[in-house]
C-alpha cells in the first residue's frame, strides 16, 4: 500500500489524513512535501478557514519508518538530512499557516507523529490516545520540533523524563497539563476536531491570523516590543470590514457572519 497524506474537505475545514496503515501510518519524505503543498494551496484558498490534521484508523503517526531510517544508515548522512529538512519544512509550514491548524489523535502518536501533533495550534485527543517521544529507545534524538515545543509547554524535568526516558504519557495526563485541549471518546477525535474548526473558523479569519502571528512571535519578542505589534494587529484589524460586522453584530445580539 502506498502512503501517502490525503487531502479531503468537510465544510469550510480542509482534513489532511495521514495513510500508511502497513506501518502504522509512519511517515515518509513523500507526505512533508505534501502536506507542505496542501497548506500552501489552503493558504490562498479563502474557503478553507481552518485544516484538521488526522491518521487513517485508529492510529494518528508511528513517527519515522524504521526500515526506511536503517537502510539509509547505509547512505551519505546528507540523505538523512535532507529528509529531515523536509519534515521541519512541514512543521514551519503548519506553525506560520495563517489559519487553526487541529491535531485530531487517535491511539499512538510516536516520535516525529508526536512532534507533528506538538505544531498544531490545538489538540484533540482520545482518551485512550498514548503520546510517546521513542527515539531514545532506539539510539535516537528527536527531531520535528518535539524537544522545542515540549520545553515551551512542560516542566524541564518533565520533559526530560519523556525525551531522555522514552517515557509514555497519556491523554489524559497532557490534557491536565494544558497540551490537549479537548478529550473524546475513542474513534470520536477527527468528530470532535472537525466540530471546533467549525467553531474558529464562524470567528474572523483576519483575527485568527493576528492571534496565531502574536503568540508565535511572543517568545521572541521583549514586553516593548510585543506591545507595539499587538497594536498595529489591533488598529489593521479594527479597520478591516470584519470589525463593523462582529462589532454592529454584538450590539444587536446578533451571530455575525465574517467575511
Amino acid at each position: 500500500m502506498t502512503a501517502e497524506l490525503r487531502s479531503t474537505f468537510e465544510g469550510s475545514t480542509m482534513v489532511l489524513t495521514i495513510s500508511n496503515p502497513e506501518h502504522r501510518n509512519a511517515l515518509g519524505p513523500e507526505m512533508y512535501a505534501a502536506g507542505v503543498e496542501a497548506l500552501s494551496a489552503a493558504e490562498s484558498n479563502p474557503e478553507v478557514r481552518c485544516v484538521v490534521l488526522t491518521g487513517e484508523g485508529q492510529v494518528f503517526c508511528a513517527g519515522g519508518n524504521l526500515q526506511r531510517l536503517q537502510a539509509n544508515r547505509q547512505r551519505p548522512p546528507e540523505v538523512q538530512a535532507q529528509s529531515i529538512e523536509r519534515l521541519h519544512d512541514w512543521v514551519e509550514a503548519i506553525r506560520t499557516f495563517p489559519k487553526p491548524v487541529i491535531a485530531a489523535v487517535e491511539g499512538p502518536a510516536a516520535g516525529a507523529g508526536f512532534s507533528l501533533a506538538l505544531a498544531c495550534d490545538l489538540i484533540v485527543a482520545a482518551r485512550n490516545a498514548v503520546f510517546v517521544m521513542a527515539y531514545s529507545s532506539v539510539g535516537l534524538s528527536p527531531d520535528g520540533g518535539g524537544s522545542w515545543s515540549l520545553a515551551r509547554a512542560l516542566p524541564r524535568q518533565l520533559v526530560n523524563q519523556l525525551l531522555m526516558g522514552g517515557e509514555r504519557i497519556g491523554a489524559q495526563r497532557l490534557h491536565e497539563l494544558g497540551v490537549v485541549g479537548r478529550l473524546c471518546d475513542a474513534g470520536q477525535a477527527l468528530g470532535s476536531a472537525l466540530d471546533w474548526a467549525g467553531q474558529l473558523g464562524a470567528r474572523a479569519p483576519n483575527v485568527m491570523a493576528s492571534i496565531k502571528e502574536l503568540v508565535g512571535e511572543a517568545d521572541r519578542n521583549d514586553l516593548s516590543s510585543h506591545l507595539a505589534l499587538e497594536r498595529d494587529h489591533f488598529v489593521r484589524n479594527l479597520h478591516h470590514p470584519n470589525a463593523g460586522i462582529g462589532i454592529a453584530a454584538f450590539l444587536a445580539k446578533q451571530m455575525p457572519r465574517y467575511e
